[in-house]
């Protein structure tokens, strides 16, 4: 993971750190001024790098626990990630989005809002997915293209009831906006005192029908997947539009992106979300990681 080069110049994070200081309205002008683009690529592919990780207090990649702490070095890697041909667009929290704009890193990309981020890493009240990020009136204020939320279902814990809840007032909120959504679904459960993700292919179909019902319409609604075995059978359950999720980073990248390819040719799949596994590699090269992705996710053979 360690990068002996910089993408930036480090005046720009002068400027930042000024604009931030004595003049926050451009960050402001700097989301009104951006470039977009359609959402779709013309083939109707999309990939997406995430960065909204560090607002759950999870810093984390691999053996190193505070790998996204430094934030230069994060927005660093995403300005590196998003000038690669291929990259659609980034997800992230508000303090993200903003310091992108402002290094004019967003121009004719895809910008995703992530919304509930209350649910922190290891925290008793993890499951209590609050929505502390985004809302869908200040997607609509700051021009972004994209919601994201995460759905995390355990049926042994009484905050997934107010989750569910909250979830589908944000997806009726989008409708009304005309902002598509993307909700990662999971069923979950507390394991030795830590949250766990159930990633069998029975348990994500349950999440999906259960996610898919949020809300009052579901005609913005997309989701965000995780690579399963019998992918096949996941996606046969859901006609709504999805995205893969990358996962965490493994120690095989080829590995890794052998599973992806199957599954990216499967009807209903539209592209590929990744964060730490592409942001942070194992041999830091972030530009051939992202590349790699890029060309799955493009590949004539997935229009």
């Amino acid at each position: 993971m360690p990068r002996t080069d910089r993408f930036l110049a480090a005046e720009r994070f002068d400027e930042l750190r000024h604009i931030r200081a004595a003049e926050p309205h451009r960050i402001a002008r700097a989301l009104a001024e951006r470039v977009r683009r359609p959402l779709l690529s013309d083939a109707g592919r999309l990939f997406i790098v995430a960065a909204d990780h560090p607002a759950r207090g999870a810093l984390g990649v691999g053996n190193d626990p505070m790998a996204m702490a430094g934030r230069y070095d994060l927005l660093d890697r995403l300005a590196l990630a998003l000038s690669r041909p291929g990259v659609d667009g980034v997800l992230g929290t508000p303090d993200i989005i903003d310091d992108l704009a402002l290094l004019g890193a967003l121009d004719g990309k895809v910008v995703v809002g992530s919304m509930n981020r209350g649910g922190l890493r290891g925290s008793a009240f993890e499951f209590d997915d609050r929505f502390t990020g985004y809302d869908i009136p200040a997607i609509v204020r700051d021009r972004l293209d994209f919601a994201k939320t995460l759905v995390r279902v355990n049926l042994g814990d009484p905050a997934t009831s107010a989750t569910l809840e909250a979830n589908a007032r944000a997806v009726s909120a989008a409708v009304a906006a005309r902002v598509p959504i993307m909700l990662e679904p999971f069923l979950s459960e507390w394991r030795d005192g830590a949250a766990a993700n159930l990633l069998d292919a029975d348990s994500v179909i349950r999440s999906i029908a259960i996610a898919a019902g949020l809300g009052d319409s579901s005609a913005y609604t997309w989701m965000k997947l995780p690579v399963v075995d019998e992918m096949e059978r996941v996606m046969a359950s859901t006609t709504l539009p999805t995205l893969l999720l990358g996962g965490d980073p493994a120690t095989d990248p080829d590995a890794t992106y052998a599973a992806w390819e199957p599954a990216l040719a499967l009807p209903g799949v539209r592209g590929l979300v990744v964060g730490r596994t592409l942001i942070y590699p194992l041999d830091g090269d972030v530009e051939a990681a992202v590349d790699t992705a890029a060309a799955l996710v493009h590949a004539p053979s997935n229009a």
